[in-house]
């Protein structure tokens, strides 16, 4: 029971931007790892990026 409890105050606390920011960084970090190659990178970086200030933006 109690941790059930502090599993579920845990849960409460990553809301809002802790939780997208659990969820951008990585995103953020294959970006800049996919941008190092030469032809494609640079666009697949800036969707890649694109998509995290998107989910940045997600009101929790």
């Amino acid at each position: 029971m109690i941790k059930t409890l502090i599993i579920l105050v845990c849960l409460i606390q990553l809301s809002g931007c802790v939780l997208t920011k659990i969820v951008t960084v990585p995103m953020r970090v294959g970006g800049a790892v996919i941008s190092i190659i030469p032809v494609a990178g640079n666009t697949a970086h800036d969707a890649i990026d694109e998509a995290a200030d998107i989910v940045d933006n997600v009101p929790l």
